[in-house]
């Protein structure tokens, strides 16, 4: 269904001022970036730009074919979700877990936030649940496209939504965001995944889910370790472990980043003291929750792998390291997440 200019507009500017905020020049120099290099000859220059989204937030135009398309790359939006056609084009069927007649429930939903009920909250339930498997096998690039267009028409629900059931809603889109922001976190577009880590904590704070509220506080640490950032790191487990709610299992996790964080800063004694509390909270065996389904023995081997060998134990962390991926469960031993506690145990087998 196309969209009328005013709406078009006021998308662009929605999208455009979320966080982390782009003014109307730097969305130019996105698009502008977002680019073919061939093409950018036949562009305008960035403060001719300028002035053309000023018009289209306006909605005084709506941009071509060919700005739309930079659109999408540059913001990370599909492109009918910025422009319409956006309810007729999410896919929900993706992880082969939901029937034809969810797929139209869920379609039917999200054109009409009215027509929510108990089985289509538990359809969506089933897609993200089933989208996380899936990319355990193929990869997280696969999935970004498609969440990040589930996300809109859910985000459009909520908006829509009214009576008992919007608060398990909002829950739902809580989780989504903070999975989309695992996504963009796990293929380094550092940014976008912050600023959903920050709008999925702030769903979860309305909704009243802590789980999914600390979730997304302790991404931010990873996001920070992946940046070489050890006091971030040790700053974002910290509030995770702290999140009024958070489930045992995600403080045991949290307890091992921050002890990576410690042993990165040099601070031996403290990180010592957060790998034996965890080392002896991972042997309890606690069931992780949906949303942390991963948080198994063999990770907690693996992380207590890494943080022996950011503490120079490196015979231990080879030993753990390897018993951990051996016993990764099968439906995710492809998983690219695996890919860094495999180099680090090339490279305590190195330093042995």
């Amino acid at each position: 269904m196309a969209l009328g200019k005013r709406t078009v507009g006021a998308r662009l500017r929605e999208v455009r001022e979320a966080p982390p905020y782009w003014s109307r020049a730097e969305m130019a120099r996105r698009l502008r970036a977002a680019a073919d290099p061939r093409d950018l000859p036949g562009l305008p220059h960035v403060a001719s730009l300028t002035d053309q989204i000023k018009q289209w937030e306006s909605g005084k135009w709506t941009p071509s074919p060919r700005y739309r398309a930079l659109y999408a790359r540059a913001t990370g939006h599909p492109e009918a979700a910025l422009f319409g056609g956006h309810e007729a084009n999410v896919t929900w069927e993706l992880a082969g877990t939901v029937t034809d007649d969810d797929e139209e429930r869920l379609t039917l939903v999200a054109a009409r936030p009215a027509r929510l009920d108990a089985s289509a909250l538990d359809a969506l339930a089933t897609v993200l649940a089933g989208q996380r498997r899936l990319e355990d096998v193929v990869g997280p690039a696969a999935l970004l496209a498609p969440v990040a267009g589930q996300l809109d028409a859910i985000t459009a629900m909520l908006r829509g939504a009214t009576g008992p059931l919007r608060d398990r809603l909002g829950r739902i889109v809580a989780e989504w965001t903070v999975y989309a922001g695992w996504l963009h976190a796990a293929l380094r577009q550092d940014a976008k995944a912050l600023a959903l880590f920050g709008d999925g904590e702030e769903l979860a704070d309305e909704f009243d889910d802590g789980t999914v509220a600390a979730v997304a506080t302790s991404f931010r640490g990873y996001v920070a370790r992946q940046r070489s950032r050890p006091r971030a790191v040790v700053r974002a487990a910290g509030a995770a472990m702290a999140t009024p709610g958070v489930h045992p299992v995600q403080q045991t996790y949290d307890r091992l980043q921050a002890a990576q964080g410690l042993a990165a800063l040099g601070q031996v004694d403290q990180a010592r003291r957060l790998l034996d509390q965890a080392a002896e909270r991972a042997a309890d065996g606690v069931e992780p929750p949906p949303p942390v389904y991963w948080y198994s023995t063999p990770f907690f081997q693996l992380n207590i792998g890494v943080v022996h060998r950011d503490l120079g134990e490196y015979a231990d962390a080879a030993a753990l390291l390897d018993e951990g991926l051996r016993n990764i469960p099968v439906d995710q031993a492809g998983a690219e997440w695996l890919d860094e506690y495999k180099t680090a145990l090339e490279d305590a087998r190195a330093r042995t």
